[in-house]
């Protein structure tokens, strides 16, 4: 089972518009509403092609009643903790071109109380052999002590712990040896402390990180593929989208496809590694937050490349 853990989940609202311009009234499509965070897409896209998940979260106000309400009909595990803050509710304006403006809200402070009651619930939910994945933002006034109890916590169920967040909460929850972080490049380069600016870079980079006790390293590089740095070596993918849509979520599908294969099999990095970039591509071709089924995976347009040019100039991001 992988159970996902999101501490800022958010309603995600998204609006598309052809082209985004200050100051001026603008018509936009008919808003697509959906229950985000970064945990909760994980087990959004997972629940869509059929693998068991179940997400955790803390949901206050009327948002978080709506969020949960979202994934209720939807029919996806959950198992909702209230608390005394509102949930966040995020926007995303979509353009023609396929560029994203995000508009995010910090969300609501967690209580002392209510962190511990949010561990507890997490035991109460796993089962020895499980992944847990600890995913997306951190509340306001979260501290990296926080977080870095907070994962130690989870880490003491004898599970598989997967991270993906960002800055001083990533660097906390990096020193609780999980088997598997997710950056993206620029959450790569701030653990660096340099720009990574071609292949070679995120890789030694990556390996920076194994060498702190982390297992597995998978960076997702946008429209550069992605790298995944483990025991076994290195892995360098390519991806293709031909019409992208939008990119929020992307990184999301990416680790759900990943560990879809590798939660079952374990030896074959090189096919995490494949739906690991066909779930992402797939992402990026659908609006707003919306995850992939089968029927939106297309193999065809990812491959793994034997023989990168390491020393080839990352595109911009």
């Amino acid at each position: 089972m992988i159970i996902t853990v999101t501490l800022n989940p958010s309603l995600d609202r998204t609006l598309e518009v052809g082209r985004l311009e200050r100051g001026v009234v603008l018509r936009t499509t008919t808003p697509t509403l959906e229950a985000g965070g970064k945990g909760v897409n994980v087990t959004r896209a997972l629940a869509a092609n059929g693998i068991p998940s179940i997400a955790v979260f803390p949901v206050g106000g009327r948002e978080g009643s709506e969020l949960h309400g979202l994934l209720a009909d939807a029919g996806i595990d959950t198992r909702a903790m209230a608390v005394a803050g509102r949930t966040r509710s995020n926007i995303t304006i979509a353009e023609r071109d396929g560029t994203v403006t995000k508009l995010n809200e910090p969300g609501s402070a967690l209580l002392d109380h209510e962190i511990r009651a949010l561990s507890d619930l997490v035991a109460d939910t796993v089962s020895a052999g499980d992944w847990i994945v600890m995913s997306g933002s951190v509340p306001p006034g979260f501290t990296g002590g926080r977080m870095r109890t907070f994962v130690s916590s989870l880490a003491a169920h004898d599970v598989s712990l997967a991270i993906d967040t960002s800055g001083d909460a990533l660097a906390a929850a990096i020193d609780a040896r999980p088997r598997l972080i997710k950056p993206n490049r620029a959450e790569l380069a701030e653990i660096a402390g340099s720009p990574l600016e071609c292949i070679s870079e995120v890789i030694d980079a990556a390996q920076s990180v194994r060498d702190r006790g982390v297992e597995y390293v998978a960076v997702s590089l946008g429209a550069d593929g992605a790298v995944l740095v483990g025991p076994a070596g290195v892995v360098v993918g390519a991806s293709r989208v031909e019409r992208p849509r939008s990119t929020v979520g992307a990184g999301d599908s990416f680790l759900a496809g990943f560990l879809a294969k590798f939660s079952m099999d374990e030896t074959d990095v090189d096919a995490a590694m494949l739906e690991a970039l066909a779930w992402g591509a797939a992402a990026a071709s659908l609006p707003g937050t919306s995850v992939p089924c089968s029927a939106d995976i297309d193999f065809t347009h990812v491959q793994l490349v034997w023989q990168p040019d390491l020393d080839r100039p990352l595109v911009a991001s």
